[in-house]
């Protein structure tokens, strides 16, 4: 049975008329200065650390399989969040929210999605190159070689959008009710599933199968990969080496800790649970601290990452010196 006050499909709000209203922080009216200029720093700074990473590793002569991983990873949270920030920035600027298309909704809920599915993704195939590198030394070079990587990160990408794709289109084909106005700053799915005129928990299916897809099935290899890392560290007798094989996982362990914990606090429970304001909390900190923290943690943990941020800089310093 459709809701009352359900949107039709063949009724004046059509999908090319149709608007939400994004609320962002509206009700902290008082803190809207503060939270532009906090967010503004963040977006700066976050788009500075990986745009440094991207360049230093681009100037590289040679592309070891974690550096080109962490180049791809760079640009993923560079797109990241140019899709979320910039719009919750014009959203303080604005007293009551602002709004925003159905297809412009449409697409800000595909990329997000599809990039964070992308990194998913690669944080699986960067758990596989630890993997080999501390379990299969010897042949470490032979798999891991340029072209595998690359049909890798490509595979990634692909599998990343094509459930995004599906997971958008599974949402927007759901009937919406009067009342448009989405309690967050930025497209989420929950947020916009909290919208659908639907009592039942059949339009949450798709959302449940994407999480199993870009979020249970990478988080499983993970773990997996890890499990025979840790077999292998502890048949290693010399705990100075243990040390320096355990040190070039830590950077992506954190990383794929972090990742992992915050999607699914956010997108591994049912509709009747949905939280505006923790939701906002989470969101903030999943599309703005963590893009900014892992340029910090690899470059502060990551040797190679280091060493090619040390050669940019010293290139640079030559080039102002002549």
């Amino acid at each position: 049975m459709p809701c009352e006050g359900c949107m039709k499909r063949d009724n004046e709000s059509t999908e090319a008329t149709m608007e939400f209203l994004l609320l962002g922080f509206s009700e902290l009216s008082c803190l809207r200065v503060l939270l532009f200029l906090i967010f503004l720093i963040i977006h700066l700074v976050t788009l500075a650390g990986n745009m440094m990473i991207f360049i230093a590793v681009v100037m590289e002569h040679s592309h070891p399989p974690m550096l080109f991983f962490l180049c791809q990873l760079s640009v993923i949270e560079l797109c990241y969040t140019l899709v979320i920030v910039p719009k919750a920035l014009l959203g303080l600027m604005v007293m009551n929210g602002i709004t925003i298309s159905f297809i412009g909704c449409a697409a800000q809920m595909h990329f997000f999605v599809g990039l964070g599915g992308a990194e998913c993704f690669l944080l699986a195939a960067m758990s596989y190159d630890r993997y080999v590198a501390i379990c299969q030394p010897l042949y470490y070079a032979v798999v891991m070689s340029e072209g595998f990587c690359i049909r890798l990160s490509i595979a990634c990408c692909l599998g990343g959008f094509a459930v995004a794709l599906w997971l958008t289109v599974s949402v927007f084909r759901l009937p919406f009710c009067k009342s448009h106005r989405i309690n967050h700053f930025f497209c989420d799915v929950p947020a916009v599933l909290h919208l659908a005129c639907t009592q039942s928990y059949i339009p949450e299916l798709p959302l449940l199968a994407a999480c199993v897809l870009l979020l249970l099935f990478p988080f499983l290899l993970i773990l997996t990969s890890y499990v025979c890392i840790a077999a292998a560290l502890l048949r290693i007798t010399s705990s100075l080496k243990r040390g320096k094989a355990f040190s070039t996982c830590f950077s992506h362990l954190a990383i794929a800790l972090l990742h992992y914990g915050c999607a699914s606090f956010m997108y591994i429970r049912p509709k009747s649970s949905y939280s505006p304001a923790q939701d906002k909390i989470v969101s903030l900190v999943y599309t703005n601290i963590t893009p900014l923290l892992y340029p910090l943690i690899y470059s502060l943990r990551n040797k190679e990452i280091r060493g090619a941020l040390k050669k940019m800089l010293r290139r640079k310093r030559i080039v102002e010196l002549n």
